[in-house]
């Protein structure tokens, strides 16, 4: 049941909302006061009239018992003017009076029922034993009625007709005992009055406060609304700016938290916005070279072929430099992906490193840099091997590329209780110490000019970052311009992983717009590369024609005719090939030349597959720019 309620106050929007909750709040806290005021007044008014009642009644029981003591009622009941009285006090307060001699036996009753019946109660007893001093009454709220016991007694003072003498109560005998009993119906209407105009009251007073708590709360919560209202605004991508609201503290901490997330959202953006534009250019210019290479070539007549080889070669570094680009993103994608596999295995980290000084001192000898490398003790750690050994690379490449030339290379591998550290220095250009927070953004460059020259793609320092934080370890560097660099790597010795969490993989949580974006990064470099592909493929073909052209251009002189038709040795005697008729003709057709390639096109075979074609579009234009080529 409890589940239940539980869980429809959940679902109820109605009492979750705020505004309904201090509606309620001002509500009650004006009602109960009310209901409380009124429970008081009537029970405050209730116990004062029964008290004041009771007063009197006993004062004129007090009168009533001196009359009979003064008229000897007790030993002759028939005085008619005792009688009338205790009638007439019985009618007036809607009560009963019984007469109890000392023997306990009643001789009057105003009611006539109980005469000359005996009364043992332990307040009549009291009564007679102690005298006045046993005086007691009783309010039962049930019936309504007050119970009186007042005593009979006769005193000197009272023999000598002296009632107001001060030695009234030395010297009493108790003859009898007064038995009264006195309705407080008259109480009780005039209570009940009381009630109903208190409850008129407060149905105004609750109207009131509908209206005031209606009002309030509302006047409450109005911050909020536009608070939400700012909120919408800009996840609808209305508004871009910071909200303010300093009604109160509470919203002001809340704007403060929500301008924070705003503020870091809008530089996730910009970070986004600049990637990709430096995607877009880091690919665009490698396109670029090939393209202006390209159209060189085909715009060029007699080229010699030393010149196409040159062209090819500089077409070729291009790519290698795009399939550089493609292979660091996606290295990085797949780093920063929502869930990164790590093939965590026990590795000698002073093994590894040299293994990979021994892979890059061949590109530092070219400039006559010296690679020290220092290990302090024997590490073994527990870490990915592939990430950590594409991270130190990452480190001692900059290292060599960035140094002067003759210039030093210090690599140090250490290790405490907990966390190993490899340090690697350099003699080189240093990093201006402005740009000290920016080196592990992703196509940041210090100097972009240098970078292109050494073939950097600024990603190398942001891959290596990921590489270290994955392995929960931290990367710093000390660095002043014109005398070197120095970045430190601290790992774990151990591999430390999240509560419930296996050493196989690294959860890396990210909000839904962040996978969508890394997803579309990965799908456009998988579409950039599939490009690379048939732009190879293409410089693969357009490298096999221009061998077939100068193959054409060699059989188009005599020897070549002469040496082609050596090798011939299945073509049918007396029949002329189209190299031959294209020979004996005075004139350079276009249509000859063309048959005269197809026909050493089908001699020699294709060069390149199925596959290597990216469309058909593509080769229709390439037989398009071969014909013009030839018609010049």
């Amino acid at each position: 049941m409890w589940k239940k309620l539980k869980l429809w106050y959940r679902r109820s929007k109605i009492l979750r909302s705020l505004r309904t909750r201090i509606f309620i709040i001002i509500f009650l806290s004006g009602l109960i006061p009310c209901l409380l005021v009124q429970y008081g007044i009537l029970a405050a008014y209730r116990s004062r009239a029964v008290s004041l009642r009771t007063s009197e009644v006993r004062t004129q029981m007090r009168v009533i018992a001196n009359h009979l003591i003064t008229y000897g009622y007790i030993n002759d009941p028939s005085s008619y003017s005792v009688n009338a009285e205790l009638s007439l006090f019985s009618t007036l307060n809607d009560g009963r009076v019984l007469v109890i001699d000392n023997n306990l036996k009643v001789i009057k009753d105003t009611y006539g029922i109980a005469e000359g019946k005996t009364i043992v109660t332990p307040e009549v007893v009291k009564c007679l034993q102690q005298g006045s001093a046993g005086a007691s009454s009783n309010y039962d709220k049930t019936i309504g009625y007050i119970e009186m016991y007042t005593p009979i007694v006769e005193t000197a003072a009272l023999e000598s007709f002296d009632v107001s003498s001060s030695e009234s109560s030395q010297n009493e005998t108790v003859r009898g005992v007064l038995l009264t009993s006195v309705s407080t119906d008259s109480i009780e209407q005039t209570r009940k009055i009381l009630s109903q105009q208190a409850v008129l009251i407060e149905a105004l007073v609750l109207l009131v406060l509908f209206v005031i708590a209606f009002f309030v709360s509302d006047r409450l919560v109005k911050p909020f609304d536009r608070l939400t209202q700012h909120i919408g605004e800009v996840r609808e991508g209305i508004s871009n700016e910071t909200v303010q609201e300093p009604a109160y503290y509470e919203t002001e901490q809340i704007v403060g938290a929500f301008n924070r997330v705003l503020a870091r959202l809008n530089a996730l953006d910009e970070s986004r916005n600049e990637f990709v534009s430096n995607v877009s250019h880091e690919l665009k210019t490698p396109m670029a070279s090939m393209k202006v290479l390209a159209d060189s070539l085909l715009s060029e007549t007699d080229v010699p072929p030393e010149m196409y080889r040159e062209f090819l070669e500089d077409i070729d570094s291009e790519i290698d430099r795009e399939n550089k680009i493609v292979g660091d993103l996606l290295d990085l994608a797949k780093m920063e992906n929502k869930a990164v596999h790590m093939n965590i295995t026990s590795v000698d980290i002073g093994e590894l490193t040299e293994t990979i000084c021994k892979r890059i001192r061949p590109l530092a000898k070219k400039r006559g840099i010296e690679i020290t490398l220092v290990v302090e003790r024997p590490v073994k750690a527990e870490v990915d091997e592939v990430k950590i050994s594409l991270a130190l690379t990452n480190l001692i490449e900059n290292a060599v590329k960035y140094n002067k030339d003759n210039g030093k290379v210090k690599v140090a591998v250490d290790a405490d209780h907990q966390n190993f550290t490899v340090s690697v220095s350099d003699t080189g250009v240093g990093i201006p110490e402005q740009d000290l927070d920016k080196i592990y953004d992703r196509f940041y460059r210090v100097d972009k000019s240098r970078s292109r020259e050494v073939g950097g793609t600024g990603l190398g320092l942001a891959i290596t970052k990921n590489a270290v934080v994955l392995h929960r370890g931290s990367i710093s560097v000390k660095s002043k311009l014109g005398e070197g660099s120095a970045f430190t790597m601290r790992i774990p010795l151990t591999y430390i992983t999240e509560p419930g969490q296996s050493k196989m993989t690294i959860v890396k949580k990210k909000n839904p717009s962040e996978n969508a974006r890394n997803a579309q990064l990965e799908k456009s470099l998988k579409k950039t590369e599939d490009e690379i592909r048939r732009k190879q493929a293409s410089l693969r073909r357009t490298e096999a024609r221009i061998e077939r052209r100068k193959k054409f251009l060699h059989l188009f002189t005599l020897p070549g005719m002469l040496e082609e038709k050596k090798e011939d040795k299945t073509r049918v005697p007396g029949e002329l090939t189209a190299m031959e008729k294209l020979a004996e003709t005075k004139t350079i057709d276009t249509a000859a030349v063309n048959a005269a390639i197809r026909e050493m096109e089908e001699k020699s075979g294709q060069e390149t597959t199925e596959k290597d074609r990216p469309d058909a579009a593509g080769d229709v234009h390439e037989e398009k720019q071969n014909e013009k080529t030839n018609e010049a």
